[in-house]
């Protein structure tokens, strides 16, 4: 088993998906605002998950040629999304956001390595 994506685009996919959500968090729109206060996040650390987030995309992006890195990145963020889950449904802020947002992220984290290091 090699260690590095084959396929290697839904692990580029998901390192997309982590940057642009990145980005969108430097200046959140209303939808990433609500979704950070309906979990009771406090507006001082929501640049910890901008930090996240890029260093997880940047992560995926090089695991594509250095082996091992991807699969690591890919775990992290499994974990991030599953501590996002557990701060929505301790808050029961279970809207939209959890579903659309919170678990479709979840989902393609999940199906990344399904997809592209166990094949």
């Amino acid at each position: 088993m090699t260690l590095l994506p084959d396929p290697w685009w839904p692990t580029a996919l998901l390192a997309a998906a982590l940057l642009a959500d990145a980005l969108m968090s430097l200046r959140p729109p209303a939808f990433i605002r609500d979704c950070l206060d309906g979990v009771g996040f406090p507006r001082e650390w929501w640049w910890t998950l901008i930090v996240i987030k890029a260093l997880a995309a940047g992560g995926l992006v090089v695991g594509i040629w250095v082996p091992g890195i991807a699969i690591a990145a890919n775990g992290g963020v499994i974990a991030y999304f599953l501590c996002a889950a557990a701060a929505h449904i301790r808050a029961r802020f279970l809207g939209q956001a959890f579903w659309m947002n919170c678990l479709g992220m979840l989902a393609l984290s999940a199906a990344v390595p399904a997809l592209s290091l166990t094949l």
